[in-house]
């Protein structure tokens, strides 16, 4: 795919850095067709120009990054999605594993090495900052895999531990026992290896919130 064919959206809420990720575009080639200065921008532009890829800062007024990409993908969107943060905590990084986000880049990182992460996004291929630790890329990809050893039961509780229920109230909403709620949250512990600290388990699901929305 030629560079002037490939369709971009933009969005960042810092003004100068959004002109310069669009000056570097458009030095380059890219079909830059819409930018935005936050979240909700960005999705309205996504949903209505269907660009072949878009570049979001996380943090943004209205909507994050992350909250596009979930939004947009329930609209029904293809467009392939790239994050641009100063973020570099295994959280961020496993709620855009969690998301299955295409790539995800620094802020700090170079025009070119963003290329390749834009080459590798089009190519189908997930492409993380070379600045990231391989360390934290693989705690980060072993946390989405035991998540993903959760049963639809367990993790429809743990979004409620995420939430701070108590184990009457969660026993209450899904219409169990409590005897059911507390054997789930053990399957849970074993599984996520969080050992037998009390209450590690609400300790973790409260700290790791944002990635267990988006199971």
């Amino acid at each position: 795919m030629y560079k002037k064919d490939v369709s971009v959206v933009i969005a960042d809420d810092h003004p100068m850095l959004l002109k310069g990720l669009l000056d570097e575009l458009s030095l380059n080639d890219y079909n830059v067709v819409g930018t935005a200065a936050n979240g909700m921008e960005a999705l309205e532009q996504i949903l209505r120009m269907t660009p072949v890829l878009a570049l979001l800062d996380i943090d943004m007024p209205l909507l994050t990054g992350f909250e596009v990409v979930k939004m947009a993908r329930e609209k029904g969107s293809d467009t392939k999605f790239i994050m641009l943060s100063f973020h570099k905590e295994t959280e961020y990084i496993s709620q855009a594993k969690a998301l299955q986000i295409d790539g995800y880049m620094l802020k700090e990182d170079s025009f070119s090495e963003i290329e390749k992460c834009m080459s590798s996004v089009l190519k189908n291929e997930s492409y993380f900052s070379s600045s990231f630790e391989t360390k934290v890329l693989e705690n980060a990809s072993d946390e989405i895999k035991k998540l993903k050893q959760l049963t639809p039961s367990e993790i429809t509780i743990l979004k409620l531990i995420a939430q701070q229920s108590s184990n009457i109230e969660i026993a209450k909403n899904l219409s169990v026992s409590i005897r059911t709620v507390e054997k789930h949250r053990s399957n849970i512990i074993a599984k996520l290896n969080l050992g037998n600290a009390a209450n590690s388990l609400s300790s973790w699901a409260v700290t790791n919130k944002n990635i267990i929305i988006d199971l």
